[in-house]
């Protein structure tokens, strides 16, 4: 049987299970914790992660030449130097 566990801890448990190493199933049975609970609070976590990571950033574009009507080449040029 698992034991209740509230929020704060949860998040907690979901932060911990992150630097275990273990799979959630072991984590959870380790610890004596309702697997599909531990899977809810670990998705949330990361969710919120991504949340927080940083906005796309947009470049600006420069177009060296008007392409013709009878082009279809594009040559995409990165900061780095690198050519697609």
């Amino acid at each position: 049987m698992s034991k209740q566990v509230e929020k704060p801890e949860w998040a907690r448990a979901a932060e911990a299970f992150e630097d275990s190493g273990l799979t959630q199933r072991e984590f959870a049975s380790a610890r004596g914790l309702r697997l599909s609970t531990l899977q809810s609070w670990v998705y949330r976590r990361r969710r919120a992660a991504t949340k927080r990571a940083e906005a796309v950033r947009l470049l600006p574009v420069q177009v060296a030449t008007a392409p013709s009507a009878t082009e279809s080449l594009l040559e995409v040029v990165a900061a780095n130097g690198a050519r697609v």
